[in-house]
């Protein structure tokens, strides 16, 4: 089937109508609806459901789309592993999730650079569950993340422990009992813990699930939030931020994935280094 039959169909999907989706992919609609009726008559199933609001999936069209997903990036990957320069002999593909990028990639990647200099590296960075999916579907090798999901073939292994402590640009208003607290989403396990010392809490008037932003926010808004203490010393140290040591602090373990039986030296040593920088992390 041509790859840009499943394009088109995603477009379409994503975008929610085939107006939309032909400024998307700069093509006119008449273009869309063919590539569609084409894709329909291969399938021999219609795929939306078209009105004047735009375009919906049907139940087969629904069923059809992760296959188009995972062909899409099957082939995004093979034109990536065919065009591999010639100074390198292997790729390695990883996934790592938003907030663990900050400081353990930005170390990683260079040791992976000294260490196994033949290795072209892709990194993505993007949300646990869809790299988990990329990892089963074998277009990542490697998914670093705090939520593993734990599938047969897998490995699971923790690499780093790291504490969540309660900071704020005040000593006299902080937790969440204040209504200048920012509650961030660290994963299920947070929550349960979180619920468990603050009982009684309301619901926060602000709510993310992105470290970075809590920080920015904290430097320029002011409040206080539970964060990892390796990214807020900085601020603690310069005084902008308060480590508030009365409060309770809670710990999140970070993990690598990795499909079992990997038998590659290049993957060995580079996960071997990813231990090394994780327990360096852990330490600071």
């Amino acid at each position: 089937m041509d790859i840009t039959l499943a394009k088109t169909f995603l477009a379409i999907s994503e975008q929610g109508s085939f107006a939309k989706a032909s400024e998307q992919l700069y093509v006119t609609q008449s273009t869309i609806s063919t590539r569609v009726k084409q894709l329909e008559d291969l399938l021999g199933q219609t795929l939306f459901h078209r009105s004047k609001s735009g375009a919906v999936l049907t139940p087969a069209g629904a069923q059809f789309k992760p296959f188009a997903q995972k062909m899409v990036q099957t082939w995004e990957q093979a034109c990536q592993e065919v065009a591999l320069p010639q100074a390198f002999e292997a790729r390695l593909s990883v996934g790592v999730q938003f907030t663990l990028w900050e400081r353990l990639m930005i170390d990683w990647l260079p040791w992976i650079k000294k260490a196994v200099p033949d290795y072209a590296i892709m990194a993505n960075v993007g949300a646990s569950e869809n790299l988990m999916q990329q990892l089963v579907n074998g277009l990542l090798d490697l998914v670093i993340t705090y939520t593993p999901q734990n599938r047969t073939g897998l490995v699971v292994e923790q690499i780093m422990e790291e504490s969540l402590v309660l900071v704020s640009d005040s000593l006299t208003h902080y937790g969440p009992d204040d209504r200048n607290y920012l509650f961030i989403d660290w994963g299920a396990e947070f929550k349960m813990d979180h619920a468990r010392h603050f009982p009684d809490r309301d619901m926060a008037r602000l709510t993310t699930n992105y470290g970075p932003l809590a920080v920015q926010y904290l430097l320029s808004q002011g409040g206080s939030a539970y964060l990892p203490l390796r990214m807020v010393r900085p601020f603690i140290t310069d005084g902008r931020l308060h480590l508030i040591e009365n409060e309770a602090s809670f710990t999140r373990s970070a993990y690598c994935v990795f499909v079992d039986g990997e038998d590659n030296a290049r993957f060995d040593t580079a996960l071997e280094g990813l231990r090394l920088v994780a327990a360096t992390e852990e330490d600071r």
